[in-house]
């Protein structure tokens, strides 16, 4: 496949109704493993699913649902009305196993990743509380993330986070890159070889963020114009976001590839910058757990 800024970008197929509006499978990708939809139930509707040999990991974006799965049932899992409002909610659940999601609240909005795995792992419910907080970066490169299923979760193959981007700042900056699996002398792990999506959101109508994705040799070089619910692909190459004055942009990060890390590798171009940074947006965060009481 041919990456471009055209066939990088998937837009969203939104039109306010129920069931999938944004949607990406591996195949349609061009590359092996990772697979993701984004759906939209109203009160009492449902959506069962059968993971087969796949691992899932299921992100509450907003509203609040029942989950009945092959290892026991789950009640009242969310409660942020948006993303814009709290901490979120997830479940991972192994291949093998059913599980169905029922909106109990008017609307319930969520977004699932799928891998093929080989191992068997736990279902876990992930809440706000055990999902750290970090912020990175500095200046108007400064973000937040939250952790959702981190480097050293219990899984084979997922990595899910979620970044918000204050208005007008900088994020994934200084660029860097993940599609080559390096190991030190000693097996220390340098980058992981990953496959990523960006799914957006932004909090007011008519908002927007830019992302370039671009490789050393600019075998890939693309520059994406992400509205909300839109999602980008990242198969290879450098990553970085801006998020338009005005607009708060969030992304929902899943990943997967050669190791369930996020280890990277700055572009040395832009490195540099780091040494510039004295202090951390006072905007951040703008979640926190104390939404949550």
């Amino acid at each position: 496949m041919r990456y471009t800024a055209e066939t990088m970008l998937v837009k969203s197929k939104d039109r306010g109704g129920s069931g999938i509006f944004a949607e990406v499978s591996a195949g349609q990708a061009g590359w092996q493993a990772l697979n993701m939809a984004a759906m939209r139930l109203r009160r009492g509707e449902r959506f069962a699913v059968q993971t087969r040999e796949h691992e899932n990991a299921t992100v509450i974006l907003g509203g609040v649902c029942d989950i009945v799965t092959s290892d026991g049932e789950f009640k009242n899992v969310g409660r942020r009305p948006d993303v814009f409002s709290g901490m979120p909610y997830a479940l991972y659940i192994s291949r093998r196993k059913e599980f169905e999601i029922t909106a109990v609240s008017d609307t319930l909005e969520f977004a699932s990743c799928w891998v093929p795995t080989d191992g068997d792992f736990p279902t876990q419910l992930v809440r706000p509380d055990m999902c750290a907080i970090e912020l990175r970066g500095g200046g108007n490169a400064s973000r937040q993330i939250n952790g959702i299923l981190p480097p050293g979760f219990n899984c084979q193959r997922i990595v899910a986070v979620e970044v918000y981007t204050p208005p007008g700042n900088w994020s994934s900056y200084p660029p860097h890159k993940h599609d080559v699996h390096r190991e030190d002398e000693n097996g220390n792990l340098l980058e992981a070889d990953l496959e990523e999506i960006y799914f957006y959101k932004i909090d007011h109508p008519g908002g927007y963020a830019y992302q370039r994705v671009y490789t050393d040799d600019r075998s890939i070089d693309g520059l994406m114009l992400a509205g909300n619910h839109d999602m980008v692909l990242v198969p290879a190459g450098y990553h970085p976001v801006v998020s338009a004055h005005g607009y708060t942009t969030y992304y929902l990060n899943f990943l997967a590839g050669s190791a369930q890390s996020l280890a990277n590798s700055d572009d040395p171009a832009y490195a540099w910058v780091k040494g510039t940074w004295t202090f951390v947006d006072p905007r951040l965060p703008l979640v926190h757990h104390g939404m949550e009481g």
